[in-house]
């Protein structure tokens, strides 16, 4: 019933941040304990892990991409988002969000152990 959708633009050059939203439909999963995470795979490569937000609105990102990513969500607009800055080409990937509507702990998170995942979008860093 429940499905996840990420949206954005398709292409962003060098330099600039990227917006995406995640939407729901079907249902609701935006409780005051669901935990949404976004994760990313780069051609060629496995899943990378960005960052997660939890029922709370605490933050926790990958080390790597703590300084120019940021997680958010809005439970009126069973909607959350994701901003990064500076991009570069390394950044060209399919970014997914997933989502659960109970409380995950950080290490399930970060190994994608979600309720819902969405289909993906493809992003690519090009000028």
């Amino acid at each position: 019933q429940v499905q996840l959708k990420e949206s954005g633009p398709g292409l962003v050059k060098p330099s600039q941040t990227l917006s995406l939203t995640c939407t729901v439909s079907g249902g609701s999963i935006t409780t005051s304990y669901s935990t949404w995470t976004w994760i990313r795979q780069p051609p060629g490569k496995g899943l990378e892990w960005m960052g997660v937000i939890f029922y709370d609105g605490s933050t926790v990102y990958s080390p790597s991409l703590s300084s120019r990513t940021s997680i958010s969500r809005d439970n009126a607009k069973n909607t959350a988002y994701l901003q990064m800055d500076s991009l570069k080409s390394g950044d060209t990937a399919v970014y997914y969000c997933a989502a659960s509507g109970t409380m995950r702990p950080l290490e399930a998170a970060r190994v994608g152990l979600m309720d819902y995942w969405g289909k993906g979008t493809l992003v690519t860093v090009s000028s």
